[in-house]
């Protein structure tokens, strides 16, 4: 710039040319500069149709209007309002100052966008063609606001501090050199990230992030072929809600709304693993309708997040894991459709305080959830399963989900412990039924009542013995604790010594297996 030329110069510098002067004067009067033809196909900033000179303006006098640009005309406030131009060579705003409003529309640069550690009130970047921002420790007292744009070379927002609200709506990013689409590890937004309908085509990273009200990812393709993760947050911090929920698309539908009737909608979709571990989120975390891409090594990884409500209400992935370790939520909204098979779901230490199932959710199929949990036997799941059903009052419930973890426990014991095992079950389901216990109890007293009534028993001392009873003789051997006097004065020969040796043994058994269903029920209370 002309020497001199700075922000008490009333005529805009000699060097510059008639589409900056242009600018220049638009920027003191705060109004808009629109350099746009009219023509949608040929303003298009992502198409291929050449702008030239008449729409370009070099990006150093546009850094020197926002950081030392000439004062406003009387009774105006100075602002940059660009529509429709082109920006020549690399804008360059590192570590400045900018007082100025800035808002740029359908704009097409050439170069980089570098914006590190420079201050802000609000930026507005709206439907632009930028090959890359590089935007770290970046602070905003206001928005950042980069709907629809197109980033060719990604986007850095790491350390950044957005002092209201950024705005990622229908924006397509693509990877930078180290696969990122996006990195924006430690970044601050003080209300809400909205990157609806968002492109990415790379790693989205938001490390350590913090978003002060909700981040909405509604209707979001991410698409990352080339690494592990698509969506990479560990640690990160939501104060209200996450949403990977469908979108409306077209003109009625409207930001962080429920698509209205009639609407076209755009379901979330993830190509790539998502990797949540140590989140905190202050009131949900919504997958309904989501969609997820994975391969076999690849996951949706949910490790000791917390959350009041997690609801997880999207499509069956069709390979990978889903991994619910050491994770804590409230409230546990589902659809039995939503989880993966046996090997691919993972939920050692997650604990949930109530279930709330979308949909018929059979206690058959809840079963099969726990059974999916882990390849080996795994008591925790069962126990927690039934610890929610028993505080919702299913206590019917509860008892068949505990019966079930014995029956899976059953199958990994030695062969000896195994058939001890399925007596109990055929018995008194594990002390799980102690009703069995009764009838089983019953059919042999009756069954030996009538044996026994035709039996040879001549007494072991004459004249030392009570009345024959062969029911009284039947019961006093299958209870092996009480004497009801009949066992031990007669004599048994052949095969009816063999069958009372049997009801002692079957009296053993039927006592055994009650006193071991007893202390469960009592260590459950």
């Amino acid at each position: 710039m002309t020497e001199g030329a700075g922000p008490a110069g009333a005529e805009p510098p000699d060097d510059l040319t008639a589409v900056e002067a242009g600018m220049w004067q638009a920027f003191r009067n705060g109004s808009v500069y629109d350099l746009s033809s009219g023509d949608t196909v040929v303003d298009d900033p992502h198409g291929g149709h050449p702008w030239g000179p008449g729409r370009t303006v070099r990006a150093r006098v546009v850094c020197w209007l926002l950081l030392d640009g000439p004062p406003a005309l009387a009774g105006r406030v100075s602002s940059l309002k660009l529509v429709g131009a082109q920006i020549s060579g690399t804008l360059d705003l590192a570590g400045g100052t900018v007082v100025p409003y800035w808002e740029m529309r359908s704009c097409r640069f050439e170069r980089d966008v570098l914006l590190p550690e420079a201050r802000f009130t609000t930026v507005r970047m709206v439907d632009c063609s930028i090959p890359r921002l590089e935007a770290a420790r970046l602070h905003t007292e206001g928005d950042l606001h980069l709907p629809r744009c197109r980033f060719l070379g990604g986007v850095r927002l790491t350390d950044a501090r957005i002092g209201t609200d950024l705005l990622l709506n229908q924006a397509i990013v693509h990877r930078d050199r180290s696969g990122r689409s996006m990195a924006a590890d430690g970044m601050t937004v003080g209300q809400d990230l909205q990157a609806e309908l968002l492109e990415s085509h790379g790693e989205l990273s938001l490390r350590s992030a913090t978003i002060g009200v909700s981040l909405s990812l509604r209707g979001a393709r991410l698409a990352n072929p080339y690494t592990r993760l698509a969506l990479n947050a560990p640690q990160l911090t939501v104060e209200r809600s996450l949403y990977l929920t469908p979108a409306g698309v077209g003109a009625q539908a409207r930001s962080g709304m429920t698509p209205a009737r009639g609407t076209r909608i755009q379901r979330f979709e993830c190509e790539g693993g998502v990797r949540l571990d140590d989140g905190r989120f202050g009131d949900a975390v919504d997958f309904e309708g989501a969609r997820f891409t994975f391969t076999d090594e690849q996951e949706l990884s949910l490790r000791r997040v917390q959350t009041p409500e997690l609801r997880f209400l999207g499509e069956r992935p069709a390979r990978g894991r889903v991994v619910l370790s050491g994770a804590k939520v409230v409230n546990l909204m589902d659809r039995a459709d939503s989880w993966p098979g046996p090997g691919r779901l993972h939920m050692g230490g997650f604990a949930y305080e109530n279930l709330v199932p979308r949909g018929p959710f059979p206690l058959a199929l809840r079963l099969r959830w726990v059974d999916a949990a882990s390849a080996e036997y795994n008591p925790e799941p069962y126990e927690r399963l039934a610890a929610v059903l028993r505080e919702g009052g299913e206590d019917e419930d509860a008892r068949e989900v505990l019966l079930a973890k014995q029956r899976r426990h059953r199958e990994s014991l030695p062969v000896a412990a195994k058939l001890w095992g399925y007596a109990q079950d055929w018995t008194v389901a594990y002390g799980y039924r102690p009703g069995r216990a009764a009838v089983w109890m019953a059919v042999l007293w009756a069954a030996g009542s009538v044996a026994f009534a035709r039996a040879d028993h001549p007494p072991l001392k004459s004249g030392e013995h009570p009345a024959w009873n062969p029911a009284l003789f039947a019961l006093d051997l299958l209870l092996p604790v009480i004497d009801l006097g009949q066992v031990g004065f007669w004599q048994l020969r052949g095969g009816w010594q063999w069958l009372s040796a049997a009801f002692i043994l079957l009296g053993w058994i039927l006592a055994t297996t009650v006193a071991a269903g007893a202390t469960r029920t009592l260590r459950r209370t």
